[in-house]
């Protein structure tokens, strides 16, 4: 039994489901220490360990700088990089706790002549989730438009490895996966007492010249809290500081690690995004705020996360109300809904809704900064870098022509200071006035203003060009976009494009006509028929 600031903890050394029954935790270690230890020496394949901050890749890096630790440095050459991939949206504890433990790595296997090499990796700005939902206007990440996993996570580590791969030839991937099922469990250990370290090894699905080593596979989760408990970190993070995270984000403020089936273990916490809406609610983030006090600083990253959420009837329609009619290409897309009407499928959010999720962002990094009870760690956080910003104010100036230029006020009024970031276009020749003037002759018709902006705009960055070639393709596009006096009629039109479709039209000769020839308009708006309410392109 072992007691941490007060955390009563023990394990049952005669449950068949840990991977230490029978051989015993000492001896367990052992083997596994001595498998590590084989691979590694077996050929020049560089390493690559995914450490998340969480318990088990910290229980995969601990294993292998037990085993590396134990060589003689003469042999201990090949490189271990321990990669982690840093959303830029991560829950803001378990990113400081990632941090932390990436410098103490650093100057730990430094100092122990040690080849571990950490690496922090971070999505490339255009990819950031910032940058695509408030500059781009993509809506919240939803199951049908899960457009967040590839750009945030798995494109900056695959990036790595496969350059890794470029260098070396090949590369060998240490995770934390572990299988569920004891039976399972149970035939991979005697598996791997018949058969070579070798055979641990297998191909990655998708990244070639990638092999996958998962040495605690077998573990369970009780396993992997025993191990992190009895042994000491050994590079000067704690474990209990770990523990006491996983215990602050379960619900009951509970943290047992008691080996039986009747016990709910710690640990089965899932740190993530703060960000997120593919989960109904932020969990671990709820909890922490509920539990910890010094924690509640949180609680406006927690209140804007549900603000992005769409789940309810009352959130579906301000999410609705939120994003445009037209896709992202200014094309309308149509379905039925549940009662059967005909309805366009929402596209990107608007400019208005894009402007306040920037202030809401900046509001509640200028509080927390604000914040006396806030912990010194968070006193200078940046929920959104200056690039990400720069980026957005590119986007929505050259790519979206919203020579508003909103951001450098918007960021002024709210932090206090001038804007740091350089002009993104030295040329824009229409000052707030005059579009506050142009804004006034449309009248209110946001789309009239719109439509006219966009046309000056276009027509001011052709005059500054060599060549003129595609300037009325693009004043062409953006009257398509702008061709409905609002949503109603953009709805009213689609539906009659769509019942033309359903008829079929004879000439006198009695060969078909084509719809398109019924109807010939230069501004004619591109109508697609899509069942998937949810997905945005």
């Amino acid at each position: 039994m072992h007691s941490w600031a007060g955390m009563m903890v023990k394990s049952d050394p005669k449950n068949k489901n840990s991977a230490f029954h029978g051989r015993g935790f000492t001896k367990s270690i052992s083997e596994m220490k001595q498998e590590i230890q084989e691979l590694y020496l077996a050929d020049e394949v560089p390493w690559v360990i995914g450490y998340s901050g969480g318990k088990d890749s910290t229980a995969v890096l601990q294993l292998t700088w037990l085993a590396l630790s134990e060589l003689d440095s003469r042999k201990s050459k090949k490189p271990v990089y321990v990669i982690t991939t840093d959303t830029l949206v991560e829950n803001p504890v378990v990113a400081a706790w990632a941090s932390q433990s990436h410098d103490a790595m650093r100057k730990t296997a430094q100092k122990e002549n040690l080849p571990i090499r950490p690496h922090m990796l971070k999505p490339e700005i255009r990819d950031s989730f910032w940058v695509n939902l408030i500059g781009k206007g993509y809506p919240a990440p939803r199951h049908k438009f899960r457009w967040c996993t590839e750009r945030l996570k798995i494109k900056p580590s695959t990036t790595f490895i496969q350059n890794t791969v470029n260098q070396h030839g090949e590369v060998i991937l240490l995770i934390g996966a572990r299988k569920a099922e004891s039976a399972a469990r149970a035939h991979s250990i005697e598996k791997r007492k018949e058969g070579s370290p070798k055979e641990r090894l297998t191909p990655h699905v998708e990244l070639f010249n990638c092999l996958v080593y998962t040495p605690i596979e077998d573990w369970t989760n009780d396993d992997v809290w025993t191990f992190l408990m009895r042994i000491p970190n050994k590079w000067g993070a704690s474990h209990k500081d770990l523990l006491a995270m996983y215990r602050g984000a379960s619900a009951d403020n509970e943290c047992p690690l008691v080996v039986d089936t009747s016990t709910p273990s710690c640990g089965n916490s899932r740190f993530g995004c703060w960000v997120c809406t593919l989960v109904e609610e932020d969990k671990s983030m709820t909890a922490m705020i509920q539990n910890d006090e010094e924690q509640e600083w949180m609680l406006p990253l927690l209140e804007l996360r549900n603000d992005l959420d769409f789940r309810t009837d009352e959130a579906r329609k301000q999410d609705r109300y939120r994003r445009d009619f037209r896709r992202m290409s200014g094309h309308l897309t149509h379905y039925k809904n549940k009662d059967g009407e005909f309805a366009l499928v929402p596209g990107p959010y608007t400019q208005k809704s894009r402007i306040m999720w920037l202030t809401q962002l900046l509001e509640i990094q200028q509080l927390i900064r604000d914040n006396d009870t806030a912990p010194d760690s968070v006193r200078n956080i940046e929920l959104i870098s200056l690039e990400e910003l720069q980026e957005i104010r590119r986007i929505w100036v050259v790519e979206k022509h919203e020579i508003e230029d909103y951001i450098p006020a918007i960021y002024e009024e709210i932090v206090g200071e001038p804007y740091p970031g350089l002009p993104i276009d030295e040329n824009l020749i229409f000052d707030q006035q005059s579009l506050d003037l142009l804004k006034e002759v449309c009248e209110g018709d946001d789309l009239r203003y719109e439509l006219l902006r966009n046309l000056l705009d276009i027509e001011r960055k052709y005059r500054t060009k060599g060549s003129r070639h595609g300037l009325f393709k693009d004043l062409e596009d953006t009257v398509t976009r702008s061709y409905f006096e609002n949503e109603a009629d953009a709805t009213m039109w689609a539906k009659r494009k769509a019942m033309l479709k359903e008829m079929v039209f004879v000439s006198s000769d009695g060969s078909e006509i084509d719809h398109d020839g019924l109807q010939p308009n230069l501004f004619s708006p591109v109508i697609d028929s899509d069942n998937d309410t949810e997905n945005q392109a």
